[in-house]
């Protein structure tokens, strides 16, 4: 197996034409792709309607090019959107692909990736254990549809989560029970924490015996330094996609990763960048810059109200949601290093990552193959 990664421009969120481009110029096959992870131009907010609308258009588009149901397309491309691309990041679509051809070398990890999806969970599972070790379930099966069998080649894992609306939060009061929390905004954090516990499960960070209801969204000191979550209204499972390398898998793609402390870790990404394969100084150079094919970001306003001592006001604003700003300034800091715009930043950072930071991934061209 080889993975193939295509970043694909997006006039709007049904715009699929790039996609057809690429599909018509023999680039990829539709029936290779395994997930498309698209960045979307709305609130990214309960009521970012942008992501289920770009959905819909790639399932209708893939339907048709598969010759399958609306239904089954969405089973066979499990696309992700996160909704929000404030300040300078571009709405986009990263294509990923496995295609039965070429084969790893042993010796020279490559990019591999392995898609899964959990079942459909209950209002009241939202936010809570049930959530966390479903997700860790169904994480697993995706790492070994990747063939990585050392969690330590996971370098970042994109998950489609659920969230709770007033219509659910009252389907579950009606059968007698309870919901991690009445406030619809608040319960997307509840189910990325819970989301990106499960990964922190799976890949051996935190154990089962560390992890409770109480501690979600509460205990920061649990976290995954590979997950990166993205609630929305249009699901009620999670849609997971693992990235890691693997020596069994060949093409010319290396992902790499790190950590950020903060929005404005500079530092952090181009570590992932080296990580990856690249090796530069200030910023890459044209041709290094060429060969980064995408880079994918958590991102937060520090919840102590503090960015290296000096005090924000992301957390006090009553008009634009906290993610929104913190989206915008880790796509700049990201975009400033990369010289591109076109880059997967997503909010809301709850136990990915320390408090205020997030992880960063890389996916580069590797400069001596093909």
């Amino acid at each position: 197996m080889q993975a193939k990664v295509f970043k694909v421009p997006a006039g709007g969120p049904q715009d699929v034409s790039g996609i057809d481009q690429l599909i018509q110029s023999g680039a990829f096959q539709p029936q290779d792709v395994i997930t498309i992870l698209g960045k979307t131009e709305g609130n990214g907010c309960v009521n970012d309607f942008t992501r289920g609308y770009a959905t819909l258009a790639l399932k209708v588009y893939f339907a048709d090019k598969l010759g399958v149901s609306l239904e089954e397309a969405g089973h066979r491309i499990s696309p992700i959107m996160s909704g929000g691309t404030e300040g300078i990041l571009s709405p986009h679509f990263s294509v990923f692909c496995a295609e039965n051809a070429g084969k790893g070398d042993g010796k020279s990890p490559r990019l591999a990736i392995g898609a899964a999806r959990t079942r459909e969970f209950l209002p009241e599972e939202i936010g809570r254990m049930a959530q966390v070790l479903e997700t860790a379930r169904a994480a697993r099966e995706a790492m070994a549809a990747a063939k990585i069998t050392d969690a330590k080649e996971v370098h970042f894992v994109q998950i489609k989560c659920p969230l709770l609306t007033a219509a659910r939060i009252e389907d579950a009061y009606h059968r007698g029970y309870t919901v991690a929390t009445h406030d619809t905004y608040e319960s997307m954090g509840f189910s990325r924490g819970a989301s990106a516990l499960g990964i922190a499960l799976a890949t051996g960070e935190v154990q089962e015996a560390d992890l409770s209801d109480e501690k979600i969204c509460h205990d920061w000191s649990l976290y995954s330094s590979v997950a990166s979550t993205s609630a929305g209204i249009e699901l009620m499972h999670n849609e997971i996609l693992v990235m890691g390398n693997s020596t069994a898998w060949g093409g010319d793609l290396v992902i790499g990763h790190d950590v950020m402390a903060d929005a404005i870790d500079a530092d952090a990404v181009k570590r992932a960048l080296v990580n990856a394969g690249l090796d530069f100084g200030w910023r890459p150079a044209e041709e290094q810059a060429q060969r980064i094919v995408n880079v994918y970001a958590k991102a937060e306003a520090d919840p102590t109200g503090f960015v290296r001592s000096r005090r924000h006001t992301m957390l006090d604003d009553s008009d634009i949601n906290q993610t929104r700003h913190a989206r915008g300034v880790v796509g700049g800091v990201i975009a400033a290093i990369v010289g591109d715009p076109m880059v997967y930043v997503s909010g809301g950072a709850e136990h990915q990552g320390p408090a205020g930071g997030g992880p960063v991934a890389a996916i580069v061209r590797d400069r001596w193959v093909g």
